[in-house]
């Protein structure tokens, strides 16, 4: 499985005003000035977040609260939803998702990496993000499956039946009963993007909306979809997660040896090669000393019982199956602690409307028994890839080069399995006159690195992110030249 966890550097306030002063980025170019801008078509609404503490002023109107997706279970889903800061009524609707599985994507996606608001480091505010996705669509977040964040069952048999195919399902039925919520939303242009895990979550979800939308009375207008470091295939993203280890001097020549020789990652028996298996571990030991999710940056060395290495250390000690190593974590590990801080405040729960204002005690950015007990992963979305690409859908895929947990080779194994035929050569793609990293097209899907990002892309590289997001959206190759 793949585990995706995001770390932003927060902004000063100086810095923020002078960005927005000078840059005006690529939405103001095309929309003018944002105070002049239609605010929210969305007349009522008893999700309307207010009095959000630590908030910075915004123009834009945001929502939050519970979407029941099993009236008979109890089921209720949390979402965080953020207006385009600019002409909400004419942007497309994006959903993002992380994963885990069992991961946040309200503490990490929303206020981390690609929402308008960051959680401060202290944990006790928000900053503005100035390169926040909202610039340029309509953000929803969604903390899914039950039990992710402050998504909930009142049916305890729920959570030992989690897997990819449950939580697709869900997140297909929250969506429509989102809409009845947001009507003016129903027939909007409509994207989904993630990371890690959500490689497998994004591809499993739009192929459902794809074959149930032969019904006109539940089509929903399905565009595309965007992945970051995406969980793809397992036997791949293995082979590439030890070659990529190999190639940046993680492990020795010798443990590499081991694993070409004695690894058969496509077996259903791999690791009862006892060389293989021992060679694999080394692999995963070593990757403890450092961010598996970002090679070239520090550790956080304050806190250093983090949920990381614990993650790290539990799954060396189980039995392997087929899938991906569980291993929790993204580029600060630190992190993680501001968000607990943030989202267990009273007052912030209560803002947010979190369990009709009963506090929960113990919000976590991961829930470790989801993570620990997921009971159904498909081994290979790729033939759900070439389904999207025979239904003509937009489907862009990046890597961040920089990350061991889902690297680029692991990316670069699993689409060269599909056998596309190649549109336009591999090439530089620039942002603000630098090379961001390179891109092939091909016949129905784009691949793009970032240099220099880990796992969490935007976190290291924002206005490159949201260069890459605004082309994906305009169906437009990133800048090829300076």
């Amino acid at each position: 499985m793949a585990f995706f966890i995001l770390k932003v550097a927060p902004l000063l306030n100086i810095v923020l005003a002078l960005f927005l002063i000078s840059e005006r980025t690529i939405v103001v170019a095309r929309h003018g000035q944002w105070s002049n801008e239609k605010k929210s078509n969305i007349q009522t609404n008893d999700h309307l977040v207010t009095n959000l503490p630590g908030q910075p002023n915004v123009e834009f109107q945001h929502y939050s609260g519970y979407v029941t997706v099993n009236e008979q279970n109890g089921r209720a889903l949390f979402y965080w939803f953020y207006e385009a800061w600019t002409l909400p009524d004419e942007k497309p609707l994006v959903l993002w998702l992380n994963g885990g599985p069992g991961c946040s994507s309200v503490g990490y996606g929303a206020t981390q990496e690609i929402g308008p608001f960051i959680v401060s480091t202290d944990g006790n505010g928000l900053q503005l993000n100035p390169y926040s996705w909202n610039r340029e669509a309509n953000m929803l977040f969604l903390e899914s499956p039950v039990g992710v964040g402050f998504s909930y069952s009142n049916t305890t048999s729920d959570y030992d039946n989690l897997g990819d195919d449950f939580t697709a399902n869900d997140t297909y039925n929250f969506l429509h009963n989102w809409f009845e919520k947001y009507p003016s939303y129903r027939t909007r242009m409509f994207y989904i993007a993630g990371e890690s895990y959500a490689g497998k979550y994004v591809p499993e979800l739009a192929g459902l909306i794809t074959d149930r939308n032969k019904d006109p009375s539940l089509f929903i207008n399905l565009k595309g979809i965007l992945l970051g470091n995406p969980e793809t295939s397992d036997a791949e993203d293995w082979k590439g997660l030890v070659d990529y280890a190999w190639s940046h001097a993680v492990v020795s020549d010798e443990t590499h040896k081991t694993i070409r020789e004695s690894c058969d990652f496509n077996s259903n028996d791999t690791w009862s090669n006892n060389d293989c298996s021992d060679a694999v571990d080394e692999v995963l030991r070593q990757y403890k000393e450092i961010d598996i999710y970002s090679l070239y940056t520090s550790v956080c060395i304050a806190n250093s019982a983090s949920s990381d290495n614990k993650a790290l250390q539990v799954m060396l000690k189980k039995t392997k199956s087929n899938m991906m190593p569980r291993i929790l974590g993204g580029y600060d590990p630190c992190l993680d602690d501001y968000a607990k801080g943030y989202y267990n405040k009273p007052e912030v729960q209560k803002a947010l409307h979190v369990n009709n204002g009963l506090l929960l005690k113990n919000w976590t950015i991961c829930n470790m028994d989801i993570f620990n007990g997921w009971s159904q992963s498909k081994g290979s979305v790729l033939p759900i890839y070439k389904k999207l690409i025979d239904a003509k859908l937009r489907i862009w895929v990046y890597s961040g080069d920089t990350d061991g947990r889902v690297p680029v080779l692991s990316t670069r194994y699993s689409l060269s399995s599909l056998g596309l035929p190649i549109t336009r050569a591999w090439r530089p793609w620039y942002n603000q006159k630098q090379v961001s990293g390179w891109l092939q097209e091909y016949q129905g899907l784009t691949f793009a690195t970032f240099r220099g990002a880990g796992h969490a892309v935007p976190i290291f590289k924002p206005s490159e992110s949201l260069a890459f997001f605004t082309s994906f959206l305009l169906g437009e190759s990133p800048p090829s030249h300076r």
